[in-house]
């Protein structure tokens, strides 16, 4: 299957590293014109040199700015004022008792977790829905669906992302629009390398630290390893493509069969 987005300009949030990045070079080497996003100018700046090395010849935007900020929020909506493609990855986590987390965090998750999703789907949808054709999609996790006792503040906001996608799916009905949720399981990233040695030994080489962590923290992964970031982004390329229009409103699963469920 050979995916062509070629025409097609894209927003990946979050993306100077990690699944965003991977999502933003998979989406550039499928044709689309990329805009990556981060926090800071520097960030934005740093993440173009590497994208571009990786991916020689593919187009990519700069578009800094915090979408979880109001004026943040301007400054990526004035660089990139319409995209075909938006894939709302911004998201942070981190592990905490759950008695220990005040309203004060639990708003910062929701903000950067939730609304800044939101806040651009409400931006960007309008274009897509009258031009007759777009792609939104939310990068949820297997927390959603499975509540990690050791961050419910991240597991309830990606739960609430399923349940933005699937309205705004509806608000986009008959318009050519798709929207949909890729819910990703454990996956291999430098925060999750982090997130992993908060857990276990900090000792361990990283192999042995990866075998205990999904041992004792995520026994229900079938693949028993972490997910690569590619992985995510491919399913993300194929749901940008025309070859997904009949596939909207949808939670789609690279979860490494970690969901312990048929459906999500």
């Amino acid at each position: 299957m050979r995916i062509d987005l070629t025409g097609r300009t894209a927003l990946v949030t979050g993306s100077t590293q990690g699944i965003g990045a991977a999502i933003a070079t998979g989406l550039a080497r499928a044709g689309a014109a990329v805009a990556v996003n981060g926090r800071t100018e520097e960030s934005v700046r740093a993440a173009l040199e590497r994208l571009r090395a990786e991916a020689p010849g593919a187009e990519f935007l700069a578009a800094p700015g915090d979408l979880a900020t109001d004026d943040g929020s301007r400054a990526v909506f004035d660089a990139l004022p319409t995209a075909d493609i938006l894939v709302n990855n911004l998201g942070i986590f981190g592990a905490k008792p759950a008695l220990e987390v005040e309203d004060a965090e639990w708003r910062r998750y929701f903000e950067v977790n939730v609304l800044a999703s939101v806040r651009a789907t409400r931006h960007y949808l309008p274009g897509m829905t009258g031009r007759g054709w777009g792609r939104v999609q939310y990068i949820a996790s297997d927390s959603a669906v499975v509540t990690p006792a050791e961050m419910i503040h991240y597991g309830v906001t990606k739960t609430a992302l399923l349940g933005v996608s699937r309205g705004f799916a509806k608000e986009a009905a008959g318009t050519g629009v798709t929207v949909n949720s890729v819910i990703a399981g454990p996956t291999h990233t430098g925060g999750v390398e982090d997130f992993v040695y908060e857990l276990v030994d900090r000792d361990l080489p990283w192999e042995e630290a990866q075998r205990e962590f999904m041992r004792a923290h995520r026994p229900q992964s079938l693949i028993q390893r972490l997910i690569e970031p590619s992985e995510i982004a491919n399913m993300v390329v194929y749901l940008s493509s025309p070859f997904a229009s009949a596939t909207t409103g949808g939670a789609l699963r690279v979860d490494g069969g970690y969901v312990d469920a048929i459906l999500p």
